[in-house]
């Protein structure tokens, strides 16, 4: 593959970056032969509402991002032809009153979060984002999709709202999916017992339909993964995920004292890649790569906790490797920490 220059846009200046530095594969396992359903496949934006920038990398900027997110409806990029990097100056908030929010990076955007704040953020329960509805926790919009785009850098460390999470991206409410997209070194609070989402958290998702990931990476590489105490890509509570022909390597659950915390400790430390909790809900990760994540606690790969134990979790033609917990896991499941309804499901899939 070509070494491509990768422009990074910073207080209007735009800096050139070497390929190696940003990482030049694309996104997601390219083996993956897991179908995709309808309402896991990346939308049409041939014809955008919006579009950040006027061909040129200085007009993609954080406050061109920030106003079309807030406007909604599809939303491209125009910054030239060379790869950009913008370094959001502020999050970027979807406003409740907008219906369909798709945020298509066109395979050459990073949005950054400079190791500072969170990248993108929606919550229909957030009045400041325009209430529209008594039901928050359960309702169809806005539904948010961000395709072809890359996320770097994102911190929601010291985020206090429903309970924080989600450096580069926090949901609640309508849905949410993420398709042929990146996520490299985001980062949350580093001790919790529940906080959690490096990359992605997400919470009450309309009428309990799953969230979509989809040909996807977190991390990637040694250096890249998240950070969090719970977590190190995505963290949910009774929220379902299909995961399809994904990547999932080098994220890391940090926090001590597992969830509840133990005595003397401010917990934390589990799901090295995916952290899960709640009642009734489901997990499926299929055609996906998951190796080289670590949790200091329990579920090297994934941490699952259904309450009530209803919840299941299938794994299908994916590979597990290398996934250390370092202080429990389910015996037989390498890398797997599981209480739901009887057994993890594994199909064709190698886990050691």
């Amino acid at each position: 593959m070509s070494r491509v220059a990768v422009v990074v846009v910073m207080a209007g200046a735009a800096l050139a970056v070497p390929a190696s530095a940003q990482g030049a594969a694309g996104p997601g396992n390219p083996a993956g032969r897991a179908p995709v359903p309808v309402d896991g496949r990346a939308i049409g934006t041939s014809r955008p509402d919006r579009v950040v920038g006027n061909g040129t990398p200085a007009s993609c900027t954080s406050a061109a991002v920030v106003a079309a997110v807030a406007k909604g409806g599809l939303i491209r990029f125009s910054c030239g032809a060379k790869a950009v990097t913008i370094v959001m100056r502020a999050t970027a908030k979807v406003r409740n009153t907008a219906k369909r929010v798709v945020l298509d990076g066109g395979g050459k955007v990073t949005l950054s979060g400079g190791g500072q704040r969170r990248i993108l953020y929606m919550n229909t329960c957030d009045k400041a984002q325009v209430w529209t509805t008594p039901h928050c926790d359960d309702q169809q919009w806005p539904q948010l999709t961000v395709q072809n785009i890359r996320f770097a850098d994102g911190n929601a460390t010291g985020e206090r709202a429903e309970g924080g999470g989600g450096g580069a991206v926090f949901v609640r409410g309508g849905r949410f999916k993420a398709v042929n997209s990146t996520f490299v070194r985001n980062r949350c609070d580093l001790t919790g017992p529940d906080v959690g989402g490096a990359a992605i958290r997400v919470l009450d998702q309309w009428r309990d339909l799953p969230v979509y990931i989809v040909k996807s990476t977190f991390g990637g590489a040694a250096g890249q993964g998240g950070v969090c105490s719970n977590g190190g890509a995505l963290s949910s509570i009774g929220v379902s995920w299909v995961v399809l022909n994904s990547v999932f390597t080098h994220n890391k659950a940090v926090g001590r004292g597992a969830n509840p915390a133990r005595g003397g400790t401010p917990g934390g430390g589990s799901g090295g890649a995916i952290y899960t909790d709640g009642n009734r809900f489901t997990v499926r990760v299929a055609g996906s790569i998951v190796t080289d994540n670590t949790a200091r606690e329990g579920g090297g790969a994934v941490f699952f906790v259904s309450n009530d134990r209803t919840g299941t979790l299938s794994i299908e033609r994916s590979a597990f490797r290398r996934n250390r917990s370092a202080g429990f896991e389910t015996k037989g499941f390498p890398g797997i920490f599981f209480l739901g309804a009887g057994r993890p499901r594994v199909l064709s899939s190698t886990l050691r």
